[in-house]
């Protein structure tokens, strides 16, 4: 059974690299298979994509039906905070001008937060940016994530991700260092200095949207934070809050359906502890091979179960697999409805197939084959991303489990020779005690957060000030509010989309007077 979460933000069928090739300083080899699939489990995960089906991918064009956009390459420090004499690597980044009223008009820059994964597939799933755009003249630009994408430190992936050396630079500071830097240089270059800057960013990417405007207030005016769990740290929330909350989507669409989940982990294993038990469930679950154990099928599961919460979209989607709208209420319609005679565990593939083959197209499952990637965020997860997780006996469809920080550090060590620093992110960027800390400190966040996505439970939910606003709708999934508007969008997502614009103008129209006004002033100086 899967503890943790194998963590984007990413934010969805993009290019995630498999882990398969980082080796440890220690001895210089490969990191085993057997050794990721155990660290996997133990690891907080957002969601993940692959280039590995192209036909599940938007790409964008040029002849004007999709999203255009130039790839252009920046020199960035490996280290910012040092002055060794390292290698630099070059940053990848989109941009589009089309719309964007230059810098003698104070013309805006939208920024988004690459998160952990390729930066194309995070603009072709940033609908919103693309289409408020025009409405604002503004430039668009999407910097990728160091580590992720194209964007490899010494020249390579297999170089970048060798040991816990050559990754010891794949850190938040860096990577924000890596935007403020980037963007500064940037308006510099066309002569925008005095443009503003908003930021944009969903999940990990929204996590950083919001860390960038508190750490580098000078360099953006605001950010919207699209499910950015900033608070999924330490002690600030119970460490059992993600899987209650999976759990209780679940609940809501059907009772009889979350107690066929919760009842099939202990029939799973009594098949497994069967002769030929395993044989028999990867017969019933239409795996590609015999299973190792049952813990592979129940992680496969957990996984399927988690994502499904997230991306519980009110229409249909491909953002992590093709899905139909709804597609928890899909899924348990499955396993509900399946004939008298079936037992509790063909209902649950009944059920699970939804997520995993709605399209029909699967002949049989590869339990190795991950669509979502693992990537660099297992070594984040072991360093300084230590989100704790729990699942409670309670109101959990999940196997009750605790967190065991000691086992969690233990397999980082094993893996990667490094020890996690819980209370860093903390320590760094701040958590305890978040609505005085913001209040006091911070300005113009928007927070927007859907309560069936499973990380809003580490966000924040209310107010905290006259512009540090939290937009919550009861119905939402995984930064909803980014991806592309449809015809299908409910009222609801419309109206929270409208109130963003709303903000976001408040912000660059209170920008734009402040600075007409040290211009009068400096006019009549002289």
């Amino acid at each position: 059974m899967a503890n943790h979460f194998r963590l984007l933000l990413i934010i969805t069928l993009l290019f995630i690299i498999v882990f398969s090739t980082i080796s440890s300083p220690s001895n210089g080899s490969p990191l085993s298979s057997s050794s990721s699939s155990v660290l996997s489990k133990r690891l907080p995960r957002f969601p993940r994509h692959t280039f590995k089906n192209p036909t599940r991918i938007q790409r964008f064009r040029g002849d004007g039906s999709g999203y255009k956009y130039e790839t252009k390459f920046f020199s960035q420090q490996l280290d910012h905070f040092s002055f060794a004499d390292l290698p630099k690597f070059s940053q990848r980044y989109l941009i589009n001008s089309d719309h964007w009223l230059g810098a003698s008009a104070l013309g805006p820059i939208f920024l988004y937060c690459g998160n952990e994964g390729d930066i194309e597939w995070f603009a072709t799933n940033s609908g919103f940016l693309w289409e408020i755009a025009p409405k604002f003249g503004a430039l668009l630009v999407f910097p990728e994530h160091r580590y992720y994408g194209e964007s490899m430190p010494y020249g390579s992936r297999e170089e970048a991700y060798k040991n816990a050396t050559t990754l010891s630079y794949l850190t938040t500071e860096q990577a924000l260092a890596d935007f403020a830097v980037f963007v500064t240089d940037l308006k510099r270059n066309l002569s925008a200095e005095a443009c503003p800057v908003v930021l944009f960013g969903g999940s990990y990417g929204g996590m950083l949207a919001a860390w960038m405007r508190l750490k580098y207030p000078h360099i953006a005016i605001g950010a919207l934070a699209s499910s950015a769990p900033i608070l999924q740290f330490e002690d600030i929330v119970p460490p059992e809050t993600f899987y209650d909350i999976v759990s209780n989507d679940f609940m809501r669409e059907s009772s009889s359906c979350f107690n066929t989940i919760k009842n099939s982990w202990d029939a799973i294993i009594a098949e497994g502890q069967k002769e030929n038990g395993l044989q028999q469930l990867a017969k019933t679950f239409h795996f590609c091979r015999v299973l190792n154990s049952t813990d592979d099928l129940s992680d496969w599961l957990d996984s399927a179960y988690s994502y499904l919460a997230m991306v519980n979209y009110p229409y249909p989607a491909n953002f992590m697999m093709p899905l139909p709208g709804h597609p928890i209420k899909e899924v348990c319609r499955k396993i509900d409805g399946a004939s008298s005679d079936a037992s509790i565990l063909d209902r649950i593939f009944a059920g699970i197939s939804v997520y995993y083959n709605y399209t029909g197209d699967v002949d049989c499952f590869e339990l190795d084959d991950d669509p979502h990637g693992l990537d660099g965020w297992n070594w984040q997860a072991c360093t300084e991303m230590v989100m704790p997780m729990s699942s409670s006996e309670e109101n959990s469809m999940f196997p009750a489990y605790a967190f065991n920080y000691s086992s969690y550090k233990d397999e980082c060590w094993n893996t990667f020779r490094v020890n996690p620093r819980p209370r860093w992110v903390t320590t760094e960027l701040g958590g305890h005690d978040i609505e005085t800390t913001l209040k006091s400190f911070g300005s113009n966040i928007i927070f927007s957060n859907g309560l069936l996505d499973p990380w809003s439970g580490g966000s924040v939910l209310k107010n905290l000030s006259n512009t540090i606003v939290a937009l919550v709708t009861q119905e939402g999934g995984h930064h909803l509010d980014l991806r592309p508007s449809t015809p299908e969008d409910p009222k609801w997502l419309v109206e929270q989309r409208e109130a963003e614009i709303r903000l976001i103008q408040g912000w660059i129209r209170t920008y734009r007077l402040e600075k007409e006004a040290q211009f009068s002033l400096l006019k009549r100086s002289w």
